[in-house]
């Protein structure tokens, strides 16, 4: 402890990244970072934009920058994306920014920060080009997780054909996350032909009788085959769980 309070005093380290070492947090405006949270769970913090203020979502990612060397925001409209962007070139001017406008998902990684690798290769699947926001949540998290992410998109089952000619490549993956909306049918379809872990992701596309990924969620959860589901849209816990399971394998293979 000696050594990190010599450190802040030289200015070698910041206050944030100091109270992160030893409490775990470190407590800003917009509120506490959980800074250990990776290495606790494997799983990394992520900053979620809704229901904060721009500048908020901006001071979060920043000290997110400051206490792991990397920042991941999720649910970024345009104006939060161009506050963030603004933050960190002032604080963090080496840092990278990347940047998925459909996904709303902005990752930031500073000049010293090691990306985890994976030796797993994770299937982002879509049913329509309807349900690519969620899904990119989903490849976002992954992909910051380390593992390899394939996209295979626009495979739904109003056409068998678009499935049946995308199950080779579906076959060598080592998880799938199947996105869909409407009724919610392509996981259960790809879960009977393949022998991978499917991870259910619902939509809120369709309209009328359970519409907005109501119908999408029952179906996927009344499914005769064996598969797991996640909540309407939840693309950031989906990620999570097939990145979880993609850690486990890289560990089994090295």
């Amino acid at each position: 402890m000696r050594e990190l309070l010599e450190a802040v005093a030289a200015g070698e380290v910041s206050p944030e990244a100091a109270e992160a070492e030893l409490a775990g947090y470190a407590t800003g405006d917009a509120g506490r970072f959980d800074a250990a949270r990776e290495r606790r769970s494997g799983v990394p913090e992520a900053v979620l934009a809704d229901g904060k203020t721009t500048e908020e979502v901006a001071d979060l990612a920043a000290t997110a920058v400051e206490t792991t060397g990397r920042a991941l925001v999720t649910r970024a409209d345009e104006a939060t994306t161009a506050t963030v962007r603004d933050r960190i070139e002032t604080d963090h001017p080496e840092a990278t920014v990347v940047v998925d406008d459909r996904a709303g998902v902005l990752a930031v990684h500073g000049p010293d920060f090691e990306a985890p690798d994976l030796d797993a290769t994770v299937g982002v699947v879509t049913a329509g080009t309807s349900d690519a926001v969620p899904a990119g949540e989903a490849a976002a998290v992954l992909r910051e997780m380390g593992a390899t992410v394939e996209r295979t998109d626009d495979i739904g089952v109003a056409s068998m054909a678009r499935v049946v000619d995308a199950l080779d490549d579906l076959r060598d993956r080592d998880v799938l996350i199947v996105a869909a909306g409407r009724e919610g049918a392509l996981p259960t379809v790809l879960a009977g032909l393949v022998d991978v872990p499917i991870i259910g992701l619902p939509v809120s596309t369709g309209y009328g009788h359970g519409g907005e990924g109501k119908a999408a969620l029952e179906g996927m959860i009344q499914s005769c085959t064996a598969l797991s589901v996640v909540n309407i849209d939840a693309g950031f816990t989906a990620g999570v769980q097939a990145g979880l399971i993609a850690r486990q394998i890289d560990r089994e293979r090295n």
